[in-house]
């Protein structure tokens, strides 16, 4: 079940009594939390029905000691656990002593009045562990996965799009490439966006670099059209501009961003049908024409060449199997004449 329609079922008053937000993306999980502090019982019922306990600061057996209370003029009583990965389940939980016993007995049969939540984040519960089976067997188990980088961009766009407002592929593909998979991050930047610009207006690329922050001239993803252009004055002025301002550019961002974009034209080389590039490779049917010229630019031995070049450029980076204190400016310089040439 994705975190929409958890959200949808908890809209139509549909409870269950215990519920495991989990993995290693906080933001669905933050939704689905926010929406029931906010939602599930009304202002009047909060005040002696809604707890909000932290992992660290709790105990199992707090816990449920607040999850066997009745609601009070309420149907429902809700506890939100945050920062459930900091409780110590453990020590309180496993075993044969007395004390897990009873714990696990109330998942085995929670109080269906009592709605409890644990919000367990940045990674993943231990499915082995009777708790975690007896809460996907009577109440539900929600994991929330990062998304995967081919993912990314669509996302924007969906994200955009159900605020109401629209962006061009380009302008998602930007930020896609510089804000990488925090969802809270480019959500909270797209919340930026939508309060500076009307719903009538297509963001675009100028937007980006007008309230984000990026160059919509000088970034990764123009240095890799002049790339695939071969055009030697452009990928310098982008290189210099990197040079320039090494904190908004980083090394090590641009050395993954090109291996990435290099590693799909190799790909694109072995398509036996080159129709189904977009989702061979993982990007937007929009950028396919790119793939399509910077394949025609390096051919496969030129591509394989290249790859080599960007893992000897990687080393060098680090520290590691080069002469001298070469700054990462003059490395990026060498190395992208290197291959364009």
């Amino acid at each position: 079940m994705s975190a929409v329609e958890i959200i949808k079922e908890l809209k139509a008053r549909k409870f269950k009594p215990l519920y495991l937000l989990q993995g290693e993306e906080s933001y669905y999980i933050d939704q689905v939390v926010e929406y029931m502090e906010n939602h599930v019982l009304g202002d009047a019922e909060k005040g002696f029905n809604q707890t909000i306990l932290y992992g660290k600061d709790t105990d199992m057996a707090t816990i449920l000691n607040a999850a066997k209370r009745y609601p009070m003029m309420s149907d429902y009583q809700l506890i939100i656990v945050k920062e459930a990965q900091d409780l110590k389940w453990s020590k309180e939980t496993e075993g044969s002593s007395k004390e897990a016993e009873v714990i696990l007995s109330y998942f085995e049969k929670p109080l269906p009045s009592t709605i409890l939540v644990f919000a367990y984040k940045y990674g993943n519960f231990d499915k082995r562990k009777k708790i975690y089976k007896a809460i996907n067997q009577n109440g539900l188990v929600f994991q929330s996965d990062p998304v995967r980088d081919y993912k990314l961009m669509p996302w924007i766009e969906d994200h955009v799009k159900e605020k109401g407002y629209r962006i061009a592929p380009q302008a998602a593909a930007l930020m896609a490439e510089y804000l990488g998979t925090d969802l809270s991050k480019i959500a909270n930047e797209v919340e930026k966006l939508c309060l500076n610009i009307s719903k009538e207006t297509l963001i675009g690329t100028d937007h980006i670099q007008k309230n984000i922050g990026i160059s919509k001239e000088y970034n990764v993803f123009e240095l890799q059209k002049a790339l695939a252009m071969r055009d030697v004055l452009k990928c310098n002025r982008i290189i210099n501009y990197f040079a320039d301002n090494p904190k908004s550019n980083p090394m090590i961002m641009v050395m993954a961003n090109l291996n990435s974009y290099f590693t799909k034209i190799l790909k694109f080389h072995y398509l036996p049908n080159k129709n189904d590039a977009a989702k061979e490779l993982g990007v937007s049917p929009y950028f396919i024409k790119d793939y399509e010229m910077a394949a025609r630019s390096f051919n496969l031995s030129k591509t394989f060449d290249i790859i080599s070049t960007l893992r000897e450029y990687d080393l060098k980076s680090k520290g590691l199997d080069s002469t001298g204190n070469i700054s990462d400016g003059a490395l990026l310089k060498e190395m992208i004449f290197k291959v364009i040439h």
